[in-house]
């Protein structure tokens, strides 16, 4: 088993959207952009939301394992995959890629 690099890519934020339907929150993201994170296997990385996790958790999960080729030829690089989170109203975007280093 592989270890995975998750790397926070680009943070959308729809201020439209979350001013006419989400309540108000002080703090909802710690993601920063070019924020890099090891996946060891399929283990979630220490800081990782857990709800971005959920989202990527099963493309790591493949990564690691040393699949990949995410939908016949979708990525140029396949053994990786740009995943958001689920936030509808600040997503997270994050490129994942096996690394050639084994898992401990």
């Amino acid at each position: 088993m592989k270890k995975c690099k998750i790397t926070v890519m680009r943070i959308a934020c729809y201020q439209d959207l979350m001013a006419k339907y989400e309540n108000p929150m002080e703090h909802a993201c710690d993601m920063k952009e070019g924020q890099i994170f090891i996946a060891n296997g399929w283990k979630k990385p220490e800081g990782m939301c857990d709800s971005a996790w959920e989202s990527m958790s099963s493309f790591v999960m493949t990564l690691a394992h040393g699949g990949g080729n995410f939908y016949n030829g979708w990525m140029k690089n396949e053994k990786s995959a740009m995943i958001s989170c689920n936030d509808g109203f600040r997503p997270v975007s994050f490129l994942i890629e096996a690394l050639e280093e084994e898992a401990e």
